[in-house]
């Protein structure tokens, strides 16, 4: 077994979106000799900027990012894949002696790597996934949802009800393994020192942050990217398009929502997501260690990875 010394670092920077991860960790890595790794799953998809707040060009050049414009909006990327790619930036990344630096908030894709899962890669079952888009169909996505509830209420306080797309896939998990979907994601043996921060913004005053910055990607033209990514043939349904605001302002441009009802809906989506976030990064969790935003919080954040990194040599 390697002693602690031995066991390469991983600097995380997690938490809810709109907190500011982005920035911090630009600042982070430009001072520790890092690279950032993303694991917001929306971040994956080419073409779609401005919904997603995907760092600009100009932050892109800054610092190399991973793990950012990695698929087509019609191409699935299972957590299993995500896993072995993100695995191997990071090996990579020690083997030159730099920092990586894992961003973003969504949970199971953090964890897999911070916790070692072991995710059994599942083939596609076509049979059982057309029974559940047809009953996802004749009975609604309410319907479907109470049956993940009941199979395996763990991953369903993880899955967003309306995201039919991985209700459905959690379901064929199950029905194709007679396993609960949240106990196939086995914990191993982590071969990282984990370091991981996040951004403690008072709920309201974070709500006022995303508000403002929906409202700016309104300004920069979601409207004619969501509208351009149709015109490509990127149909509502998939994975990518299933995203907070693509879904929305796609029903805008439908005439099914005005585009007032659509922002709003936006706005409310959100704040729910934020919420499911707290489910994965809790507060009172010993391993993050978390910050709050003020002129010197990266800073701060710096001297404790030194500290830490000292610590453990």
């Amino acid at each position: 077994m390697p002693s602690i010394s031995e066991i390469k670092p991983l600097v995380v920077l997690l938490g809810p979106t709109a907190s500011g991860k982005t920035d911090a960790a630009i600042q982070i890595a430009n001072i520790i000799n890092g690279e950032i790794i993303s694991c917001d799953s929306r971040l994956f998809y080419r073409g779609m900027d401005i919904g997603t707040a995907k760092p600009s060009r100009e932050e892109l050049s800054i610092i190399p990012h991973h793990m950012i414009d990695i698929a087509d909006p019609d191409q699935p990327l299972s957590l299993a894949v995500y896993q072995e790619m993100c695995k191997k930036i990071i090996d990579e990344l020690h083997q030159k002696e730099i920092i990586p630096i894992l961003v973003g908030g969504t949970g199971q894709y953090i964890y897999s790597i911070t916790e070692a899962w072991q995710i059994p890669e599942q083939i596609p079952d076509d049979a059982i996934r057309n029974v559940l888009e047809k009953l996802s169909k004749e009975k609604g996505f309410i319907e479907l949802f109470r049956y993940l509830e009941v199979l395996d209420p763990i991953a369903a306080i993880s899955i967003d009800k309306r995201n039919i797309r991985r209700v459905i896939r959690a379901l064929e998990v199950i029905f194709m393994t007679g396993h609960r979907f949240s106990v196939l994601k086995n914990k191993g043996t982590s071969p990282y020192r984990s370091i991981q921060m996040g951004i403690q913004w008072p709920r309201e005053a974070l709500y006022r942050r995303i508000d403002l910055r929906i409202d700016k990607m309104l300004i920069d033209g979601l409207v004619k990217e969501v509208e351009g990514l149709l015109n490509k043939g990127y149909t509502p349904d998939l994975p990518g398009m299933s995203a907070i605001g693509y879904n929305e302002i796609t029903l805008y441009l439908l005439g099914k929502l005005t585009l007032d009802e659509a922002v709003m809906l936006i706005k409310r989506k959100t704040r729910q997501f934020v919420r499911r976030q707290s489910n994965w990064f809790k507060l009172e969790d010993p391993q993050i260690y978390w910050f709050p935003p003020e002129a010197k919080m990266v800073d701060k954040m710096v001297e404790k990875i030194n500290t830490l990194l000292r610590i453990n040599e």
